[in-house]
């Protein structure tokens, strides 16, 4: 497909989605449609087996079309599909690297969130500053960052709307690593080129426990683990990963 707003490159079964909406990469209505496109191809392109963000990344919404809301039903709608768009992200079976390069607020911050994981520039800002629109955050955002950096440090930030820094970011569990920003994208992708190199079905057999655990109590959380350590106990490549540890050479997975 041809996108308009987003740029796409595949390389060692890693795809490189990046915003491209100038002159911030603001989520119009429009991104965030072409975005669910997007993210429905790559649950379906079985030759990538991990996505991560470009280089640029995004401030928030479009106030513009958030000040044109005047009504609930309005409000929710946009809500709702920000939501289902970003449930969709977080819920692939294939890991997601956020690169956060710029600025990360909002909308910005509630997608790098629903990544399974995030890099972030020296020096960029992250934040949920909703409040000072008379807003919250729609998208995820009051649900996500309390289960990421814990309750009550969520709170100070979504009710006072500061931003943090990056490396108060990585204090905080926000982020994975903070790099330079010349670095970032080729940090993002070494991440990614260590997860290619597993085997396929345990990366997409712990990334769903993962997702059960977060959505379950411990005991459902622990049903779902062994259930999934049973069913690769059958699969070619655990076999493969147990041959290759004992007779000390590099494992070769076929999935």
């Amino acid at each position: 497909m041809v996108y308009h707003f987003v740029t796409i490159t595949v390389a060692d079964r890693i795809a490189t989605i990046t915003l491209n909406n100038p002159p911030s990469n603001v989520l119009s209505t429009a991104v965030l449609q072409e975005l669910d496109q997007v993210f429905g191809a790559m649950e379906a392109e079985n030759t990538v087996r991990v996505t991560a963000s470009g280089r640029f990344f995004c401030p928030g919404a479009n106030i513009s079309e958030v000040a044109k809301l005047q009504r609930a039903d309005q409000g929710a709608e946009l809500s709702s599909k920000g939501q289902e768009l970003l449930n969709r992200i977080e819920r692939l079976d294939k890991p997601v690297i956020a690169a956060i390069n710029g600025a990360c607020l909002g909308g910005g911050l509630e997608l790098a969130m629903a990544c399974h994981m995030r890099v972030a520039a020296a020096g960029v800002q992250l934040g949920l500053p909703e409040v000072k629109l008379g807003l919250i955050p729609g998208f995820g955002g009051t649900q996500r960052l309390p289960r990421i950096i814990g309750p009550s440090r969520a709170a100070e930030l979504i009710l006072t709307g500061e931003l943090i820094t990056s490396d108060q970011a990585l204090s905080m569990g926000l982020v994975n690593r903070v790099v330079l920003g010349r670095d970032l994208l080729a940090q993002a992708q070494q991440l990614a080129g260590r997860i290619t190199s597993k085997g396929r079905l345990a990366i997409q057999s712990a990334l769903r426990a993962i997702r059960t655990g977060l959505d379950s109590p411990l005991a459902e959380g622990l049903a779902r683990e062994t259930e999934l350590f049973g069913i690769l106990c059958e699969t070619p490549d655990k076999k493969e990963g147990t041959a290759a540890f004992l007779e000390k050479r590099p494992p070769k997975f076929t999935e």
